[in-house]
């Protein structure tokens, strides 16, 4: 029979570290919470590497407080150059109608 990964909240983990440190022993706060002391370890790392922003979640990106602020900029940029694509793809539209416009007075050599 094979064991169910287990899921910890943010808020779980940033209690365990804070339990170990007040123990002043990873491994009896492990045994008290029913977890490895391995998994303390890694949190508490965790913890030191990325402030307040470790733990964000399923699939999300551990950023530290300069990567944070990179992945705000590019979502910015990313954003603005949409907007920018939006309007090429009008002037194309527009280019295309001055093109009927041109092309049905040569047809019919009226003058602008």
């Amino acid at each position: 029979m094979s064991k169910q990964k287990r899921n910890y909240t943010a808020v779980f983990k940033r209690n365990a570290v804070k339990l170990s440190e007040e123990k002043g022993n990873v491994a009896k706060a492990a045994r008290e919470l029913g977890i490895g002391a391995q998994l303390i370890h890694r949190w508490k790392k965790e913890q030191e590497e990325f402030k307040h922003n470790s733990f964000p979640g399923h699939g999300k990106a551990k950023l530290t407080d300069e990567g944070a602020g990179d992945r705000s900029f590019k979502e910015r940029v990313t954003r603005c150059k949409d907007g920018g694509r939006d309007l090429k793809k009008g002037d194309r539209h527009f280019l295309r109608e001055r093109q009927e416009k041109f092309g049905f007075m040569k047809k019919h050599k009226l003058t602008a």
